[in-house]
């Protein structure tokens, strides 16, 4: 059976808190006191957004030793590792949900990553940017370009995440399209215009 998007309606972020488009959304498909592994984590931007809005319980792993110092003096709890070879020693079943918020195109194999993140997380959040949107097709074709260099970041498209997620054998319970920061563009179901339409979109995985 083919992955298909369901759209979900959610509110436009408050101005005031200002959340990357992708986070809010993830915001609003957690619930209150979630369990949550947040896999390259960065700076923990949403590691707090979810503390703050949610009252979730988080743990976050990331690479760069420089972003892991700068969160757990936020009194963040981040261990520096890579998830790559480190996801492995995470119990089944230990969070609620685990989250790659634009990380897992940076893996060097996603599909592992993905496959540990659905054995550690009751479900699974990933957000991508698509690359198959209709100005980085136009791009492409202009400067017939795709690579940048200095660090792993493979182009994936909402076609790409969807036959991964089947290969894997997981449900895509929802996926959210955004577009220019916009959440919930009318894609319905069909992953086809969600591909050329949709610059991000955020999919909530299960087993």
């Amino acid at each position: 059976m083919t992955a298909q998007l369901e759209l979900v309606h959610v509110a436009p972020p408050q101005a005031q808190a200002d959340p990357r488009a992708d986070h809010f959304v993830i915001g609003q498909l957690i619930d209150s006191g979630a369990r949550i592994l947040d896999i390259g984590c960065g700076d923990g931007a949403l590691m707090r957004l979810l503390a703050r809005e949610k009252q979730a319980r988080c743990s976050g792993i990331e690479r760069d030793p420089a972003k892991v110092r700068a969160c757990v003096a936020a009194g963040l709890s981040v261990t520096q590792g890579d998830a790559a070879a480190d996801l492995s020693a995470f119990p089944a079943g230990g969070f609620d949900v685990v989250i790659l918020s634009q990380s897992l195109q940076k893996m060097p194999d996603p599909r592992a990553v993905l496959r540990e993140a659905a054995r550690i997380g009751g479900r699974v959040i990933v957000s991508i940017q698509n690359a198959a949107h209709w100005r980085a097709r136009i791009q492409l074709l202009v400067e017939g370009r795709a690579a940048r260099w200095g660090e792993i970041n493979r182009p994936c498209t909402v076609r790409d995440m969807a036959e991964l997620a089947r290969a894997l054998r997981l449900s895509v319970e929802t996926a959210v399209p955004i577009t220019r920061g916009r959440i919930g563009a009318p894609f319905a179901k069909t992953v086809w215009r969600a591909n050329w339409f949709a610059e991000e979109a955020v999919f909530l995985l299960a087993d």
